[in-house]
């Protein structure tokens, strides 16, 4: 399994002519992460916070269990979205720059609005 920043590295944005099987691959890995509302609420508070947030704030934020809210940090971690840092016995997690900024070129569907009719 692909994970980290490699996973959003390789994925050309979607309007872009053609894709490979593997950067399609890629791609609906990472909208896989995105796939559920609590991790994209997770994105958002992360987004809105200006700084690191303790995985201990998500649960009353979400409204879910620890083992609940843990998994869905985990599966943001592993597709490279967030970072983790580990102070003490907490741990703190931040979107990760370099990731934000591939995401938001990989949904720019620009290419695709610039390429001229082909009928």
């Amino acid at each position: 399994m692909t994970t980290e920043i490699s996973l959003i590295a390789c994925c050309r944005p979607l309007g872009a002519p053609t894709l490979s099987d593997e950067e399609a691959d890629s791609t609906a890995t990472l909208f896989k992460a995105l796939a559920d509302p609590a991790r994209v609420k997770i994105v958002n508070l992360l987004a809105s916070s200006g700084g690191p947030v303790c995985a201990c704030e998500f649960e009353p934020a979400l409204g879910l269990s620890q083992p609940t809210v843990s998994h869905h940090l985990k599966k943001l971690t592993d597709a490279g979205l967030l970072e983790r840092e580990q102070r003490g016995k907490w741990a703190y997690f931040s979107i990760n720059p370099e990731a934000a900024g591939q995401l938001a070129g990989l949904v720019d569907l620009k290419e695709a609005r610039d390429v001229e009719p082909c009928c």
